[in-house]
């Protein structure tokens, strides 16, 4: 199973329709509040699987400097007309290598939810190794146990892989965040589904070297 394809051709096919149904006053959409007030203005931020860039990168970039990847070139295509004020670019997430230290935060909407599970600490040490000392991030992850799974998504085949909201807290923390708050976000495209959304803070000090952590 090559679940990294199947996400990437689903989102491709679907980019316009995806961004119909996703809407602006949206409870996660909310959360992005908090992660403002906590920021100077044009703090550096990375929109970590940014999709068309509406409405999140949007919302993000009428405050602060940032960077929008996403893996999907419909996407990204749909991203760089819709919020020109931001940058994107077309790569992997789990392949990241912006220099240590580069972004006062990190947001990562409906993303880790569709990498194979075994990779998401690798994915949030990296998050770390990219962020400032006390740099911020708002995340989500599952709420439930899922390892593999196949279904119908807006018509194409779509693939999630995630642990629960307990294991996934945890993994936050042992990977060197302190965590403000946590909740179960209902998700704005699928009632039927909900996600845990984090806001964490990275726990680096200056004197820190991570450019050896990911390996």
């Amino acid at each position: 199973m090559n679940g990294k394809k199947i996400v990437k051709e689903g989102y491709n096919t679907i980019a316009p329709d995806y961004l119909k149904i996703r809407h602006q006053n949206s409870a996660d959409v909310q959360l992005l509040h908090d992660l403002v007030q906590r920021l100077p203005r044009r703090a550096k931020v990375l929109d970590a699987g940014c999709g068309a860039g509406v409405p999140i990168t949007k919302f993000l970039s009428q405050f602060f400097e940032v960077t929008g990847v996403d893996f999907a070139e419909a996407q990204i295509e749909l991203a760089r007309t819709l919020v020109p004020e931001a940058h994107f670019l077309c790569q992997d997430i789990t392949e990241l290598n912006f220099p240590e230290c580069s972004f006062d935060a990190i947001c990562s909407y409906y993303t880790l939810i569709h990498i194979p599970r075994e990779e998401h600490q690798s994915v949030l040490l990296n998050f770390r190794r990219m962020l400032t000392p006390k740099g911020l991030l708002l995340l989500c992850m599952g709420a439930d146990d899922i390892e593999d799974d196949i279904a119908d998504y807006w018509g194409v085949p779509m693939y999630w892989s995630h642990y629960d909201a307990d294991t996934n807290i945890e993994m936050i923390k042992e990977c060197g965040f302190s965590i403000f708050w946590s909740k179960i976000v209902e998700d704005s495209t699928d009632p039927e589904s909900s996600h845990l959304f984090v806001l964490g803070q990275n726990k680096k000090n200056d004197n820190d070297n991570l450019s050896n952590v990911i390996t």
